[in-house]
């Protein structure tokens, strides 16, 4: 598979990354682990060397999973984790566990994370949501100790507002912001990217999927259970997946032209927009890990794009990414 550079870091990765969070949380009961081991190995063999993972995933199991899975392959690839919530108390989902990026909880943190992953450093550690009660330049500042103690290589912010990227920024370089970005979430592009652009960080895109909306696979009809959190999600209610069936439908027009997927050309769309741009799918099944890895090599011309984007500008998508309590954690 090609490989991306993360901004001016010279942090190489696979074009396509994988998102391992949907392994043992968030979209049900987490799976089975000798198969989600057997899957996590099979994307390295196609090429895949970018995985994601974070503490609070779980919380825990999944860091424990990545790390089982990616140990005897560990030369081979570049594991990204994250820390920020506060995961201490009984109930430590997030969006229930407070924020905690103070210095001293971000070592622990990081601590537990290497234990868990099985490694001597963090390849690309990110603070997972803007803790307002924590400077930024606080929290910089203790990854930095950690780069300079050969603990984490690279750091990393998600889900930050500009003027926290500057700052943080100013402290120690940023190599990835995280953010979601895909054809049903286009804020990025009015300020986030270009500041990314010019300061030389890279964009890593998750839910390009839509949280698997752009798949094409779902309507207004579509069920999710209770330990599935697009049950909680406004933008999954009937009225919303209805309305944003346009965009679903766009993306299946061009596959059909393409002779690709819905989902291979919404991440082929993503790829096309910057250089630096490094989707991270999840999935569960190596079918849908194929024909993700697949996008890589559809090629959309620039009248493709255009025509996507003319498209595109005619849809509003209805109904927020996130409830209040957890919308209000982003964009910092």
């Amino acid at each position: 598979m090609e490989k991306r550079k993360l901004g001016k870091s010279n942090l190489e990765v696979s074009a396509l990354g994988l998102g391992c969070m949907g392994m043992s949380f968030s979209y049900g009961p987490p799976k089975d682990k000798q198969e989600m081991i057997t899957l996590l190995r099979a994307a390295v063999e196609r090429g895949v060397t970018f995985f994601d993972t974070a503490e609070v995933y779980g919380p825990f199991i999944n860091e424990e999973l990545v790390g089982e899975a990616l140990a005897p392959l560990r030369g081979q690839v570049v594991i990204a984790t994250k820390f920020g919530f506060d995961l201490s108390g009984s109930d430590n989902r997030p969006g229930v566990a407070g924020l905690n990026s103070r210095p001293e909880h971000i070592k622990q943190a990081v601590e537990g994370s290497l234990k868990r992953l099985k490694v001597d450093v963090i390849d690309l550690l990110y603070q997972h949501r803007v803790d307002p009660d924590v400077p930024i330049e606080d929290v910089a500042g203790a990854v930095k100790d950690l780069i300079q103690e050969g603990k984490v290589k690279h750091f990393g912010l998600s889900e930050a507002g500009v003027g926290t990227i500057r700052r943080a920024h100013a402290v120690q370089p940023v190599t990835a912001l995280q953010s979601e970005y895909s054809l049903w979430w286009r804020k990025p592009e009015a300020e986030v990217l270009p500041t990314l652009e010019e300061l030389g960080i890279g964009l890593v895109a998750y839910s390009p999927l839509g949280k698997g909306f752009l798949t094409g696979k779902m309507d207004a009809n579509t069920k999710f259970g209770s330990s599935d959190f697009r049950s909680t999600l406004p933008r999954f209610t009937p009225e919303a997946l209805k309305a944003n069936q346009a965009v679903a439908d766009l993306l299946g027009r061009i596959a059909k032209q393409k002779k690709a997927t819905p989902a291979q050309i919404a991440l082929a769309w993503l790829l096309a927009q910057k250089p630096w741009i490094v989707p991270i799918p999840g999935t569960t099944k190596l079918s849908r890990l194929e024909e993700n890895i697949g996008a890589v090599a559809v090629e959309l011309t620039p009248s493709d794009l255009r025509e996507i984007d003319s498209a595109a500008s005619k849809i509003t998508v209805q109904g927020n990414r996130y409830p209040e309590h957890l919308e209000k954690l982003t964009g910092r």
